[in-house]
């Protein structure tokens, strides 16, 4: 009998890119990111009008031998646009598609399994929407506090320029694991807190995911995939690592 070899949460986030790629499962990928870009762009479009009408100010009230500055100006303030903008419309993305995101995650794990989920029908998934949102209201809940508790430690002298950028980085991490894996969970109707638990008992796999996550995550365009490739990759790390516990729930996660 073959060994299946341990995986860490970066194989799975990888995995993900090949999972998105796989015929049956284009579908739920695509129509989350078309709504995405669609929004994105327009509010890129808008806000570039903006920028425009800023400079266009500041133009007019600098000497015109320091007109120079715009060729530096222009191109930082685009890159700082594009960066503002994905990680707000991550969180906003997040609440758009999260009904499609649920259902990628059941194709995935039917496309990983072989075995359908039978979780209903069109009108059923309509039905299930205040929980589904719901759902989401539970994850920012419990983000925003600590969010916060974790943005003030910024302020903090000597903490806020050692510490704090670390406790960040592993506060994203693990909120990137909260947040994707928490798909195939509640596909599963798993609670919220017992979620997080099963994460906490594989912490090196959910924090590594998590890692990845955030990574790419800060990598304006590329984000734009960032989304289904996590909920791919969170779903093949449910399908090995904590399906067969919650299908018999005496035995722990591994």
């Amino acid at each position: 009998m073959a060994i299946k070899p341990v995986k860490s949460g970066v194989n799975y986030f990888i995995d993900g890119f090949k999972l998105i790629k796989q015929p049956g499962l284009r579908t739920f990928v695509f129509i989350p990111l078309m709504v995405n870009l669609v929004l994105f762009s327009t509010a890129i479009y808008f806000a570039v009008g903006k920028l425009d009408e800023l400079f266009g100010w500041m133009n007019s009230q600098i000497p015109e031998y320091l007109t120079w500055l715009n060729f530096f100006l222009w191109p930082l303030a685009i890159v700082s646009l594009l960066v503002v903008m994905s990680f707000v419309f991550s969180s906003v993305m997040n609440w758009i598609a999260a009904p499609f995101n649920g259902l990628l995650a059941e194709k995935v794990e039917m496309h990983l399994t072989g075995k359908p989920l039978n979780s209903g029908t069109t009108v059923d998934l309509i039905k299930d929407l205040p929980r589904i949102l719901g759902r989401e209201w539970i994850k920012l809940k419990y983000y925003l506090p600590r969010a916060l508790l974790f943005l003030v430690l910024f302020i903090v002298p000597v903490v806020g320029q050692t510490a704090a950028p670390i406790l960040w980085f592993l506060f994203s991490a693990w909120m990137m694991a909260v947040q994707y894996c928490d798909f195939p969970f509640d596909n599963h109707k798993v609670p919220f807190n017992d979620m997080k638990f099963a994460l906490a008992q594989t912490k090196g796999t959910s924090y590594s995911f998590g890692a990845a996550v955030t990574l790419f995550s800060m990598i304006p365009i590329v984000n734009f995939i960032v989304m289904p490739v996590a909920i791919c990759g969170a779903t093949a790390m449910w399908v090995d690592k904590y399906r067969e516990a919650y299908k018999h729930p005496e035995i722990a996660p591994e």
